[in-house]
């Protein structure tokens, strides 16, 4: 497979949600306590949360793709400070750990490219996310939970 990072929330995104409690549409976050067995899949650690640990739930403007496919996504991030993912040539966590994720290919000009869009289990995204980073068209991937539809990761290939 083509080289690649996952590419978390920045931690400026996380700082911000943290100190002013709003989230990037200007609504109050929501405070939740990770329950056992349940998901909360943090967005700048891209890890899940521990039974226990208080998240935030907040919409986030993403910042890949621009124009027509934009759209805020609904995310969580631990309420304490947690550090930066720096994940190479790995699948994060939060979407192994999906039951469900979509696949969404963008090229250059920020078009989605329909045909290497994916639906699959979190634990079977190598193969789909393979085929899209192969594709000389593609410039980057979001890999989204596939029934709510909430940004797990942004991943772009590594410049070698």
């Amino acid at each position: 497979m083509t080289a690649f990072r996952c590419i978390p929330a920045p931690t400026e995104t996380a700082a911000r949600f943290r100190a002013t409690g709003t989230d990037d549409r200007g609504n109050p976050l929501r405070r939740i306590v990770a329950m056992p067995g349940g998901a909360f899949p943090c967005r700048h650690c891209l890890r899940l949360a521990a039974p226990g640990e208080t998240m935030l739930l907040g919409s986030y403007d993403l910042p890949k793709p621009l124009g027509i496919y934009w759209t805020p996504s609904p995310i969580f991030l631990h309420a304490a400070d947690c550090p930066r993912a720096e994940i190479v040539d790995e699948v994060a966590p939060i979407v192994r750990a999906n039951p469900l994720v979509s696949v969404r290919t963008y090229d250059g000009e920020h078009q989605c490219l329909y045909d290497l869009g994916h639906v699959c289990a979190g634990a079977e995204v190598d193969a789909p996310l393979a085929r899209a980073l192969d594709d000389p068209r593609t410039a980057f991937v979001n890999i989204h939970t596939a029934r709510p539809g909430c940004l797990l990761t942004l991943v772009e290939r590594v410049s070698v």
